[in-house]
């Protein structure tokens, strides 16, 4: 039974098909865990030059994508699905995605649509009238929405069970609990010098969880501040983090 289903709406469907129908999240819709329908907004124009597009009122630079192809669309994905679907739109205007955000888009949807602007943007009574929440992958701006659809479009998928091989995958992963990852080293031991961490090794399991959760708090504490400042350590955690004081003033 398909867990979740996502309807992107964009001008191109055949490069998000093809990135999206790769590697993990493409065997994911071969095995029937997830699907992703990619729908052409194209061909619900109502000219014969498939126009979805047109300069904006009050003047300005570039062009706007028009309301009446991209509400019939949306219209037909919903009458599809029998209900109103939640509906997001990839904005530089929206809120910053993060990890939270696909664990919430995976608990409370069981399919949803991803909105793929393009020029100037759509027209606002689109947004006003059938657009549920705007995201932005970043503070910048890209010429469309589909690299951040189909970002985040995989993280949401690599969620579901069954997806990844294990639940391990992700939630160790960075982000999950407000720290980043540990670093990763496979073979050869020795590379250019450089050899895998004795610990790593060791064979010893514990020894070796230890190692990670402190290597993860000490990476979140110099690479992302942001972040540190507002992780909550633990008893066992706030002992690793007095090791990792002492040891960067020595």
């Amino acid at each position: 039974m398909i867990a979740l289903t996502i309807d992107i709406m964009t001008l191109f469907p055949d490069t998000v098909s093809a990135v999206l129908g790769e590697s993990i999240i493409g065997k994911a819709q071969s095995n029937g865990i997830v699907k992703i329908n990619c729908h052409q907004i194209r061909d619900y124009t109502t000219n014969k030059q498939k126009q979805v597009d047109d300069y904006p009122y009050g003047g300005g630079m570039g062009m706007v994508m028009q309301i009446q192809p991209l509400y019939d669309c949306w219209k037909h994905i919903c009458d599809e699905a029998g209900e109103r679907l939640h509906t997001i739109y990839m904005s530089p205007q929206g809120k910053v995605f993060k990890q939270e955000d696909a664990k919430r888009l995976k608990r409370d949807y069981d399919r949803f649509i991803i909105v793929c602007g393009h020029y100037e943007g759509v027209d606002e009574r689109f947004i006003e009238q059938c657009v549920d929440e705007e995201i932005s992958i970043g503070d910048f701006v890209l010429t469309g929405g589909e690299i951040p659809a189909m970002a985040v479009a995989d993280s949401v998928c690599r969620l579901v069970p069954g997806v990844l091989a294990d639940e391990d995958c992700f939630t160790d992963e960075s982000h999950w609990s407000g720290l980043l990852e540990y670093p990763h080293y496979s073979r050869p031991q020795v590379w250019n010098g450089s050899e895998v961490p004795e610990v790593l090794r060791s064979g010893h399991h514990a020894n070796i969880a230890k190692w990670r959760r402190k290597q993860a708090l000490k990476r979140t504490m110099l690479k992302r501040p942001d972040m540190f400042e507002k992780f909550v350590p633990d008893k066992a955690d706030k002992k690793l983090l007095a090791e990792i004081e002492k040891e960067m003033q020595e």
